[in-house]
């Protein structure tokens, strides 16, 4: 064999078809099959053909084999080595591999050691990330332990808690894997203001095997690979998290239809009394309606934008979290609509050079974040900051490009509305009092642009200054009167219908003062734009089929792209609509 440092290895893009294909097939040919990486390295031949290859995904090594042709030549502890070197090159001081047990040795010769153990499968790591994990926990001394996603915190999760809180000192473990519809750090906030009254709420750790982390790829069909997991997880809880928090009990709520989790808790039942652990396993709770409350019965409402009946499956402190989803969804539902006049979506740039979905979508998941925050601000100057700490994170994703900016102001200011009234909600006139009372602190004239905004306005200033519209400050300051006069019964009307977003926008164009239209295309043009929306709706309102009303969207479509129209004002109220609609549902 070569010396290591004469080895070539190689980086094969996989966003290529022909390397992708290449790897497939590779991987294939060894039993294996190519799971998510962020790269992948391999050996060559001089003729091009893989010898041995192994991917890294974050801080976990993946797809490792070695052609049968090339196993005596000991290519598998270089190939490990540079995929290790690239992982501490990326911050990654702690590199875990999921394996089969006959890899062990090679990783062993590398510094990994074994975590823990399945009968088709081992986990290992070369750092001491676990060991200073289980220090950590052993500050947190427990009888007994509970392991959630809390996806979102229910009542559910607060009754499992309740029950096995009551059995002695509990530790509670959200489980720290990011491939959940809330990101960790708001389901630890979920998890901590939930229940921080009946037991420890312990951080979360890389040593909670989850799907989206837990490489299959070896094995032989994806029964195989939840069967492993759940070894895998079962073992190592029994062997190091467990002990370390001193604890002999495992709680579980019961899985009346889930046959993966059902699997799960049996499992647990049949191996962790030999690590001297005893799993209590309790009745899921039921709600008023006979069914059982779940995190994924939640989310089902929340995809159906039903916030009333979502909020009522959860504690109070879980709403903020429900309400900031809410906000996401309603931006999202804006941005995949195809066929809008003039702005972005799937399926075109609209009257934009310097947008695209993809950017559009940087600009979501930046503000996403601040939503919960501006749900749970405390003062309006809190929120306002929060908005321009929103400004500067979304113009950051964009490279400079307002994506967002209208949006991140009417969201915040209703998130921050109507967590802290929450009784108003369903009551319209109620909540347009308390958007008035809001807006008119929020918006106090002795601050400044540069106390309002992380940079200096946009065009709508300028415009409204021009010609005397109303702007989106004055729709503020009214409370978004016309929100619940017009806009949301309109959408709430027609939304199950063909093309209820696309019509919602065309209603929104029509009865608008943009100003971000009229600056593109001059006052005059505007309200001819205006004028053409009313008419297009009512040609639609008289019977238009489905092939008429795309026909017409379409041919909107051409020409506000054409003359380089961008109703961006209506985008926003669009996307507070929906959202209205939702908190209203």
């Amino acid at each position: 064999m070569e010396p290591f440092e004469r080895i070539d290895i190689q980086e094969l893009p996989l966003s290529v078809p022909a390397f992708r294909r290449q790897v497939e097939d590779f991987l294939g040919r060894n039993g294996l099959r190519l799971e998510e990486v962020d790269l992948y390295m391999a050996v060559l031949s001089d003729d091009g053909k893989i010898l041995a290859g192994g991917g890294l995904f974050r801080d976990i090594i993946k797809c490792i084999a070695v052609s049968g042709a090339a196993r005596s030549l000991g290519l598998s502890v270089p190939l490990v080595s540079r995929l290790v070197s690239v992982a501490a090159e990326r911050g990654f001081t702690n590199v875990k591999v999921f394996t089969k047990p006959e890899n062990r040795a090679v990783f062993e010769s590398l510094g990994f050691r074994v975590l823990a153990e399945a009968p088709k499968a081992i986990l290992m790591e070369n750092g001491r990330g676990l060991e200073d994990y289980c220090q950590y926990l052993r500050g947190h001394r427990a009888d007994g332990v509970i392991v959630m996603n809390a996806n979102p915190f229910t009542l559910g999760h607060r009754y499992l808690v309740e029950q096995a809180a009551s059995q002695g000192r509990l530790a509670v473990i959200p489980v720290r894997e990011d491939a959940s519809r809330f990101p960790y750090a708001e389901r630890v906030s979920m998890v901590r203001q939930g229940c921080e009254d009946l037991s420890d709420i312990v951080e979360g750790s890389d040593y909670q095997i989850s799907a989206a982390t837990f490489p299959t790829y070896f094995l032989k069909n994806l029964s195989d690979a939840a069967e492993t997991q759940m070894r895998l997880d079962i073992d190592l809880f029994g062997r190091h998290i467990a002990p370390a928090l001193g604890a002999t009990v495992r709680f579980v709520g019961s899985e009346p239809s889930d046959a993966l989790t059902a699997r799960y808790n049996a499992l647990m039942k049949e191996l962790l009394p030999s690590y001297g652990i005893r799993v209590v396993e309790v009745k899921r709770l039921k709600g008023s309606n006979g069914r059982f409350v779940t995190a994924s019965r939640v989310r089902e409402l929340l995809d159906l934008g039903r916030f009333a009946a979502a909020r009522d499956l959860t504690p109070s402190s879980t709403w903020p979290y429900l309400m900031a989803d809410l906000a996401e969804r309603a931006l999202r539902m804006e941005l995949d609509a195809p066929l809008k006049p003039g702005l972005v979506g799937p399926d075109s740039t609209g009257a934009h050079a310097d947008m695209d979905y993809a950017l559009m979508r940087k600009s979501i998941a930046s503000i996403r974040p601040f939503f919960p925050r501006m749900a749970l601000a405390s003062s309006p100057a809190e929120l306002r900051q929060l908005g321009i700490d929103a400004e500067a994170a979304m113009l950051a994703a964009t490279g400079g490009v307002n994506c967002h900016r209208g949006a991140i102001f009417a969201l915040g200011i209703s998130l921050s509305v109507f967590r802290r009234r929450m009784e108003v909600i369903g009551n319209k006139l109620l909540m347009w009092k308390c958007l008035v009372q809001t807006s008119r602190v929020i918006l106090d004239n002795s601050l400044t642009d540069n106390q309002m905004h992380s940079t200096a306005l946009s065009h709508g200033a300028a415009v409204v200054q021009k010609y005397g519209v109303k702007g989106a400050k004055t729709t503020a300051l009214e409370g978004y009167a016309d929100l619940f006069r017009f806009w949301q019964p309109f959408y709430s009307k027609i939304k199950r219908q063909p093309f209820a977003l696309q019509r919602t926008l065309v209603f929104l164009i029509a009865s608008l003062d943009d100003t971000c239209l009229i600056h593109r295309v001059g006052y005059e043009r505007s309200e001819e734009f205006r004028n053409e929306a009313a008419d297009v709706l009512g040609e639609i309102a008289h019977g238009a089929d489905y092939g008429k009303t795309e026909s017409l969207l379409k041919d909107l479509c051409m020409r506000y792209a054409r003359e380089g129209a961008s109703p961006g004002g209506a985008a926003d109220m669009l996307a507070l609509t929906v959202f209205m609609d939702s908190l209203l549902s």
